[in-house]
Order: structure tokens, then C-alpha cells, then sequence
């Protein structure tokens, strides 16, 4: 399988092309899925992924995919490739979803068609993707309170959806009978297989114009070129390490604060990511399987590397990544996976903050938002069942060594769209009645952290499961440097009424008919002293409504006079009272 030729040398020239021309089959694969999908979560969140891999299932290529997505692809490949060993043909699509068969969590459907030579299996095409509901105990398969992966929906081991062309009528008619909107699950699903037949189209015409053994070739050869030039990359930074130490408030099922603990060390042209002291793992959902945990800490490496680096199997040579069995980012079976969402966005926030410790001049202060998820789904008399999955993802980006951060700015490691207020309306008995910036939420700093963003859902229908995942009401988004934190999150259902109440970050409960739901996400950290910021970006974020006159001068020793101007003797004279 796959031999390369030991006389052939690489040509820059060639190798470029053909890596765009892979990287352009799998951004074709998303394309057709935005196109035929039937969920918001897929086609306009973009919650999915899509790669290619050689025959010995390492990563060559990928398409705008999601870091937490791609380091699942190559584990939950090899768990198909141990299950059928040779039994795979020619038009057959594996898939799994099974987290500790190398998959990410039960929602997660990855899906491999094979690529023949002849009798050679020379690639794979891969794409994975959110569905919105895979069974269990409670819609959409978020909730951070299930105790075990069995309640979580269902597990589906290493199988072949297709099989020599025809789809796998049993296995589909199992999801169908198990999932709440089988419509919309399954409709994602034929999506999901028709982009992998049509990518195959595409693949083909690549080794029509190069010939088999020039695109095996070369796609050996890109994994090597990322791998050397990520390891030029590594070996151009200081060595040295840096410790950071970031928490989840509370798991969602009764447990204590979770401690994410990294220990990041540069030496020569390798890196290592140490979760060693991190909290074991949960009594609830929110355990990332090491998989997604791996994927997300390279992610974050990555950013501070040339971006022309090839995204491939290339790059995770160079980085060695520990966590220890049993860790909450490498939990033992049967732990619940499900909700693991938020943990990845904080093992994303802990190794930026070990990172920033190495480079701090390079490196923001923590992003906002509160890792928000929200289900709403129920069975109205006489109407088809309703679910609604939100995942907010616009959030808002840390202060950083040389600029504020951006309000409402995406965040690059998520990689997920934002859903428009009007389709999350159009698809679900919900009106949207507020979606706003919060003054006084971003940390306060020499660079400004981004403000927080509120959201207010109205029910319309007569009653919903409601299902809300959130974090950050407690550990608030870390400064930097003399930055401060972030405003913290939170939960408020009914706000102005006589039924209103805060709600916990996490809880699984009722809605009815015209309650409202309040969520305010946390700012983003500051950088830098908050006494060392220019006075006129001061008075223009008072101009904004983005910071108060009152906050100008608590925080800042700014001093704003009546006509919107900086009274730069009043300020003079506040910062010096302040620094004696």
C-alpha cells in the first residue's frame, strides 16, 4: 500500500499546486454541504469539517475546518481502519462516532470514503459533521449533567454507512427510529455522503492530470514539508516554558470548579503541552476525550507559527502532547462526552495562557463569551416536534500586546459562524428581542478587552425542554500583564418582571409560552496596566457607549468633561493620586 517512489524529488512548483488542488476537493465537499443540508447548525453555523487523508490515514489536507473537529479525524479513522482491517472497497463509506473508538462526541458523524488506485487504497476522504440530535436522554445531546455516555444518545462503532455504493439502509433506518427530527438528521447525513461521492469525482481528476504515484508522492511529501517547516517555526521561538492555570466554574452535575493546568515547554525545534495537575475528570458531560483536548492545544500553537505552514498529520509531529489517563481531558470509559464543548474553548484559553507567558508579546489576554449553548425543543399538539440549537460563537477577542480587542470579533480557534437572529427566528418558536454590545464588560487595560454581547430568546410556543450550557459566572476571561478580567456572565430568566430569577450557568428545565430568556456573556480580558491607556481611546470608548464616564475615571484615572473632551490636567492629577 502506498509506496513511494525512492528516485522521485519534489519540485516546489508541483508540490504547490497539488496541494491547493486537494485543499480546494475538501473546501469543495463544504460547499456542497452548505448547499444541501437541511439544519442550521450545519448549514449556517458551519458546524462541520472537511479533509483529505493518504491510505495509511494521515492528514495531507483540509478545508476551513474546526481545530477540535480535524484532531478527531485521524484517531476516529484509525478505529475504522483496526475494525475492517482490508475489508474496504471501493465505493464503501466508513463512519463512527464513538468517542473511545477515536471519535469526538455522539453528535460528531465522521464519515470516509476510500480512494482506489486499482487494488491500491491510495487516500481517504473525510468530512464530519454537528447533527442536531443523535437520542439520549435529552434533545440535542449537550447536557452537561448526564453521568454516563449511554444516556448521551446513540453510539455508533466503526461501520460502513455506504457499502459498494449502496447507502446502509438497516444502520440508517436505526438513526431514523432514534432521533427526535430524523428528517433533518438524516437529510444531513445523505448531504454529508453525497459530498464525499462528488469529492471523489474531483479527487480523481487530480491523479488524471499527475498520474497515481506523483499525487502519493507528494502527498508524503507535503506532510514532511509541514513538518519541517514547523519545525523551523518552533526552533525560531525562545525556548523556555510557561505554566498557566484556568478554571471551568462548575461541571453542571453537582461537582467542584474543574482546573485546567498546562505546562508548555519550547526546546530546539519541538514543543511540548503538559496537562499534568489538571482536575480528573467530571461526574458531568462537559469531559473533553483527549482527541478534541490534542486538537485544540495545537490549534493554539499554530497561531503563532507561519500561517502558510500546510495544514497536515506534518505539524503534530513536532508537538507532543501529555494527558494523563483519567485527567478531565482524557476521562476513562464510560464518561460522558457530550457538553465537552465548553471545556474546549478553556483548553484553548489555558494553553493561549501559557503561550502568552512565552511570548507576551505576541499573545492576547483571554477572549469573551461564555462558551453559550442553548436547546429549546418540544412536541406541540398537532405540529411536527421543534428543535432549536443555538451555538453562540461570536464573542469577543482579549486586549492585545499592541491593540484593543475587537468587539464581537470572531474567535479564530472556533472557526463556527454566527446564526443570523432572523433564521434562528424563521427555524424555531423563538423571537430574539435584544441582541446587544454590554458597556462596561471588557477588562480594562493598557488595550482594551472586547465588551461582552447579551442575548434575550422569547418562547412563542406553548411549552419547550429548555437546555442551556454556559460558563464564566465565577473564573471570569483572564487579563493579562496588569490587564483585567472581563465582566462575568450571566443567566437571567424573566428579567423585569415578578418571576424574574438568576439562573444557574448550566441547568436543564421548562420554558413557557411568552418567558423570557436573558443571557449576558462575559467581556474579554485587558492587557497591559489600565493607568498607561492613551486618555483620548478612553474619552472615544465613552463617545462609543462602550465604557461610562464613571468607569473612565474609576478605572482608567481618565477624566471626561462636558463636551466629550479628555480634561488632561484632571487626568494628570487622578493617575498620579493613583500611583502614590
Amino acid at each position: 500500500m502506498n509506496k513511494i517512489n525512492p528516485l522521485m524529488k519534489a519540485d516546489p512548483v508541483k508540490r504547490e499546486l497539488i496541494k491547493n488542488a486537494l485543499v480546494t476537493v475538501a473546501d469543495n465537499m463544504i460547499a456542497l454541504v452548505i448547499r444541501t443540508s437541511r439544519s442550521v447548525v450545519v448549514k449556517n453555523n458551519l458546524d462541520f469539517s472537511a479533509s483529505i487523508l493518504n491510505g495509511h490515514g494521515e492528514m495531507v489536507a483540509q478545508g476551513l475546518s474546526l481545530p477540535g473537529h480535524l484532531g478527531a479525524t485521524e484517531p476516529a479513522l484509525r478505529g475504522c481502519l483496526e475494525h475492517f482491517g482490508d475489508n474496504i472497497r471501493p465505493g464503501d463509506i466508513l463512519c463512527n462516532n464513538d468517542p473511545y473508538s477515536g471519535a469526538s462526541h455522539l453528535n460528531d458523524l465522521f464519515m470516509f470514503r476510500p480512494i482506489f488506485v486499482g487494488d491500491e487504497l491510495i487516500a481517504f476522504l473525510s468530512i464530519i459533521i454537528h447533527h442536531t440530535d443523535m437520542g439520549g436522554r435529552v434533545p440535542g445531546g449537550n447536557a452537561p449533567d448526564s453521568t454516563e455516555i449511554y444516556q448521551e444518545g446513540l453510539r455508533i462503532p466503526p461501520l460502513k454507512i455506504m457499502e459498494a455504493g449502496k447507502p446502509n439502509e438497516t444502520l440508517l433506518r436505526i438513526i431514523r427510529t432514534n432521533v427526535r427530527v430524523s428528517d433533518m438528521v438524516v437529510g444531513d447525513m445523505l448531504s454529508q455522503m453525497s459530498s464525499l461521492v462528488a469529492a471523489e469525482t474531483e479527487f480523481r481528476r487530480i491523479i488524471s492530470d499527475y498520474g497515481a504515484d506523483t499525487v502519493r508522492f507528494y502527498m508524503s511529501e507535503l506532510i514532511d514539508y509541514a513538518e519541517r517547516l514547523t519545525r523551523q517555526g518552533i526552533a525560531a521561538l525562545p525556548d523556555g516554558t510557561g505554566e498557566f492555570t484556568d478554571w471551568i466554574d462548575e461541571d453542571g452535575a453537582g461537582g467542584p470548579p474543574v482546573r485546567i493546568q498546562v505546562r508548555l515547554t519550547v526546546q530546539g525545534d519541538s514543543a511540548e503541552i503538559d496537562f499534568t495537575g489538571t482536575s480528573p475528570q467530571t461526574s458531568g458531560a462537559i469531559n473533553p476525550n483527549r482527541y478534541f483536548a490534542v486538537g485544540l492545544s495545537l490549534a493554539v500553537l499554530r497561531t503563532v507559527l507561519d500561517p502558510s505552514i500546510p495544514a497536515n498529520a506534518g505539524f503534530n509531529r513536532a508537538v507532543k502532547v501529555i494527558t494523563p489517563e483519567g485527567c478531565f481531558v482524557n476521562p476513562r470509559f464510560p464518561a460522558p462526552v457530550g457538553a465537552r464543548g465548553l471545556a474546549g474553548f478553556r483548553v484553548r484559553h489555558a494553553v493561549s495562557g501559557a503561550l502568552a507567558m512565552l511570548l507576551p508579546d505576541r499573545v492576547g489576554a483571554c477572549v469573551g463569551g461564555s462558551e453559550f449553548a442553548l436547546v429549546l425543543a418540544g412536541y406541540p399538539k398537532g405540529k411536527s416536534p421543534f428543535l432549536t440549537l443555538e451555538f453562540h460563537n461570536v464573542t469577543g477577542i482579549g486586549g492585545g500586546p499592541d491593540r484593543d480587542g475587537q468587539d464581537g470579533g470572531p474567535y479564530g480557534l472556533a472557526n463556527i459562524a454566527n446564526v443570523p437572529v432572523e433564521v434562528i427566528e424563521a427555524e424555531g418558536p423563538v423571537r430574539v428581542e435584544c441582541y446587544a454590545f454590554l458597556p462596561d464588560t471588557g477588562g480594562a487595560g493598557r488595550y482594551r478587552g472586547a465588551l461582552g454581547l447579551v442575548r434575550e430568546y422569547r418562547l412563542l410556543e406553548e411549552e419547550a425542554l429548555i437546555q442551556l450550557r454556559s460558563d464564566r459566572q465565577v473564573n471570569r476571561p483572564y487579563g493579562l500583564f496588569g490587564g483585567d478580567p472581563g465582566a462575568p456572565g450571566r443567566i437571567i430568566m424573566n428579567p423585569g418582571t415578578p418571576e424574574e430569577r438568576v439562573a444557574p450557568a448550566k441547568f436543564i428545565g421548562k420554558m413557557r409560552q411568552g418567558e423570557l430568556l436573558r443571557a449576558e456573556m462575559p467581556g474579554a480580558g485587558g492587557y497591559g496596566n489600565p493607568m498607561e491607556r492613551d486618555p483620548h481611546a478612553v474619552v472615544n470608548d465613552v463617545l462609543q457607549g462602550k465604557i461610562s464616564v464613571e468607569k473612565a475615571r474609576e478605572i482608567y484615572g481618565v477624566a471626561v468633561d462636558l463636551a466629550g473632551h479628555a480634561d488632561l490636567d484632571a487626568t494628570r492629577a487622578l493617575r498620579e493620586k493613583r500611583a502614590s
